[in-house]
């Protein structure tokens, strides 16, 4: 995957009004004033290698308020490979203000042993900061080699706090490969909802090149004073595909992006397209694959990264050709930029800055923290 390199400015390209190939609504709204058509620069703000060598970033959120080690407006971002370029052996996450300056928030060389979980260690592209500065972040370890993990369930959530420093770890039945995931505070809690990308029968330590996965809300707990803790979870999608790959570990269901009506929507890059899943924080049941399409094809090209953007809509960013889609809750593809020329393979985890003025994204081939912003 991605090698250390000198960061480049890119400039974006023209935006282009699509309309997708296939989709489960409607097409309604307009280009015309959207969030991707006012960003017109797009530029590096930081490396993401921090001292140990890790590379490949992958996770990207902003900082919502500043305690302990963490400065509100700052981003965090994950790393998946270690500095050999090992997928899966990450350990990292770095903290880059908003000026560029970059430290190491966390470097988990080990977890407490009263905290394991399953496989190791290898930070995913799954993270979020919850209320009172608490940061969980995904691991989905490789196995010997660079392989796909044997145990089952594999990985777990980790439990940070503003300091950097692991407290626990989550595991259980519903917690299998965690890949992104996003949050939402509630009165008592949170609600995290959590992206799979493996699944094998319950006992079954062998991992098949390829199987169905499921998109699950974990239920948070938040007590003063005190570190948070999972009361619950829930399989809220099923039957989403997943296959290993050699050139990008795993391939499945992979961003998640919260609608302002309390839609999920997941970001497929086996089936080139969005699905939703309403009523994400209070359903009881999963809404299987394939059943509520948002959109589909048109200028969706692998999508990954997936988040929702000031004014509503959603973003994609595309693994196989570096740009990014705006798609009206109505299903349209209103607006496709360019955010890394010849960018196959370097767009991953991608969110709107602080103030909402532009957006944040990794870039896998550089190494780095970008932005593309309206001034």
């Amino acid at each position: 995957m991605a090698a250390l390199g000198a960061a480049a400015m890119v400039g974006l390209a023209a935006c282009s009004t699509t309309t997708p190939a296939a989709t489960g609504h409607q097409p309604t709204g307009s280009s015309a004033a959207t969030f991707l058509a006012s960003l017109h620069k797009a530029r590096p703000i930081a490396s993401t290698v921090p001292a140990n060598g890790d590379v490949n970033p992958y996770g990207v959120v902003v900082v919502p308020a500043t305690v302990g080690k963490l400065v509100r407006g700052a981003t965090l971002v994950s790393n998946f490979n270690d500095r050999s370029n090992v997928q899966g052996t990450g350990t990292t996450i770095v903290e880059v203000s908003p000026t560029g300056t970059r430290s190491t928030f966390a470097a988990l060389g080990s977890l407490p042993a009263s905290e394991p979980c399953p496989g190791g260690i290898g930070l995913s592209t799954a993270l979020v900061v919850l209320p009172g500065g608490w940061v969980v972040v995904g691991s989905f370890p490789a196995g010997p080699g660079g392989a796909l993990p044997t145990e089952n369930p594999a990985g777990c959530l980790i439990v940070l706090d503003s300091s950097g420093v692991p407290t626990e770890t989550w595991t259980n039945t519903d917690i299998n490969g965690p890949w992104d995931m996003t949050s939402v505070a509630t009165a008592s809690g949170a609600e995290i909802f959590l992206s799979n990308d493996l699944s094998r029968p319950a006992g079954d330590s062998s991992t098949p090149p390829s199987g169905l996965c499921t998109i699950v809300r974990v239920d948070v707990s938040l007590p003063a004073g005190g570190p948070p803790s999972m009361t619950g979870s829930t399989v809220i999608g099923s039957g989403f595909p997943w296959r290993a790959s050699q050139a990008a570990f795993i391939q499945g269901p992979t961003g998640v992006a919260l609608g302002t009506d309390g839609t999920l929507y997941v970001a497929e890059t086996i089936g080139n397209s969005v699905t939703a899943i309403p009523q994400a924080a209070t359903r009881t049941t999963p809404v299987m694959d394939g059943t509520d399409t948002l959109t589909s094809g048109g200028s969706l090209n692998g999508p990954l990264g997936l988040t929702t953007a000031p004014d509503g809509d959603i973003v994609a960013v595309n693994g196989n050709d570096g740009r990014a889609i705006e798609i009206s809750p109505g299903g349209r593809q209103v607006t496709t930029v360019t955010l890394v020329a010849h960018g196959a393979g370097d767009l991953f985890g991608v969110v709107p800055t602080a103030g909402g003025r532009g957006l944040l994204f990794v870039n896998d081939g550089t190494n780095a923290l970008d932005t593309a912003t309206t001034g």
